[in-house]
């Protein structure tokens, strides 16, 4: 297995735009999801980035940018164009996606993925959950939930469905985080599909790739990271920032 972390970031986010530049703490944020990822230490990084000024800060930053089309709809689309640029042999068959708002994610979660992909040959996709943070988010359209088979260690599990939907008894819930690991033909496969009906109806873009047949697993996380959405998300994650500093 030899895995690629690629970066997708576009400048005109539409509840935060120019966010991939956003400064926390002195480091532009996708500068700061850049080296999380490099110190996962699970093959090469780069950023497919949507705009010149995304590449320019993440080259001054010593990492690798590939300059996409503005247009392409979707981050896995971008992150199959910047493929073609850095790896025309197709030597990295694994690839992990992680989104360029998470400016303080756990190289660990990332390499969650990646193992999940070794030990389960079976596995097309690999992702991640973490434990609900309230109660209130078994009732929030926005907390996506992922169902899941348990493995007995209870470290990862098959995904049977992800919903925005109330989930209830006693069992855990399972928030799922958008970091995915992707088999490269799974990625291809995906990309390919036309948005799915399950897909369409939670407005969750994974349904799509389990409709297709393709087998998804989860890896636990101790807790989800700061992702960056809104102003308020951005001062949130400074504030963090600053505390570490301090």
């Amino acid at each position: 297995m030899n895995p690629i972390v690629v970066i997708p970031a576009r400048m005109a986010a539409t509840r935060l735009p120019d966010k991939p530049l956003a400064d926390i703490g002195g480091v532009s944020m996708i500068v700061r999801v850049l080296r999380q990822a490099q110190a996962a230490g699970i093959g090469p990084v780069a950023v497919a980035a949507g705009d010149i000024s995304i590449v320019h800060a993440v080259r001054k930053a010593g990492g690798t940018a590939v300059l996409t089309d503005p247009g392409l709809p979707s981050g896995s689309d971008r992150i199959l164009a910047a493929l073609e640029e850095l790896d025309p042999e197709r030597r990295h068959d694994v690839v992990i996606n992680l989104q360029g708002d998470m400016p303080f994610v756990q190289p660990s979660v990332l390499s969650a993925c990646a193992d999940l992909l070794s030990a389960h040959p079976g596995c097309d996709i690999a992702t991640v959950v973490a434990p609900e943070a309230s109660p209130a988010d078994r009732s929030n359209p926005d907390v996506v939930k992922a169902v899941l088979a348990m493995e007995q260690d209870g470290l990862s599990g098959r995904a049977l469905y992800f919903t925005r939907s109330t989930l209830y008894g006693d069992a855990p819930i399972w928030r799922h985080i958008g970091i995915y690991g992707y088999r490269r033909a799974a990625l291809e496969a995906f990309n390919a599909a036309p948005p799915s009906p399950l897909e369409k109806r939670e407005k969750l873009e994974q349904l799509r790739a389990m409709e297709l047949g393709l087998q998804l697993r989860a890896a636990v996380a101790a807790e989800a990271p700061i992702s960056v959405d809104n102003p308020s998300d951005l001062e949130a994650a400074r504030a963090y920032a600053a505390g570490k500093s301090a």
